[in-house]
């Protein structure tokens, strides 16, 4: 499932609208793809979403956050493991997506934590998070949810 967002048409839309806000230099565009999280058991435990988004405007753009209904915090997290083996997760905190560029959020490396969740995520499911930018664009996702033991976004 793809889905497009020009975050440069809503900045004009909202300073033409005679509202001010933060405008990039050109509008960008945003692809999604390949969204999907995990089943959860029950909400003691976060969840975590993937996808790829690919940038195919021509400047870089920066995401700085995220938003969902189904948890009280959303983070970019980045599983990292050091030369002695030992893995740590860190926050991510803003990301760079640079023009042309594909960038992947998967199991084992970056990926969207859901803390605090309000619900168990179920097979069959979809929830949405919105994905914030710099430029004031908001593109809301819909992740479909896999079975507890998915690998992937299709398997």
């Amino acid at each position: 499932m793809k889905e497009k967002i020009l975050t440069g048409a809503l900045a004009a839309l909202l300073t033409f609208g005679g509202l001010s806000t933060p405008v990039a230099a050109d509008s960008q565009e945003i692809l999604v793809d390949d969204v999907w999280a995990r089943a959860t058991i029950g909400v003691s435990r976060p969840a975590a979403v993937y996808f790829t988004l690919r940038n195919t405007g021509g400047d870089a753009v920066k995401l700085i956050g995220f938003e969902t209904t189904i948890a009280k915090r959303a983070e970019a997290h980045r599983l990292k493991i050091d030369a002695n083996g030992i893995s740590t997760m860190e926050p991510a905190g803003e990301i760079l997506l640079r023009p042309g560029n594909d960038l992947v959020f998967e199991p084992g490396g970056l990926h969207i934590m859901l803390m605090g969740l309000q619900e168990p995520l179920v097979e069959g499911d979809s929830i949405q998070l919105d994905l914030l930018f710099d430029d004031g664009g908001r593109m809301p996702v819909n992740v479909r949810v896999r079975g507890i033991a998915a690998r992937g976004p299709r398997n």
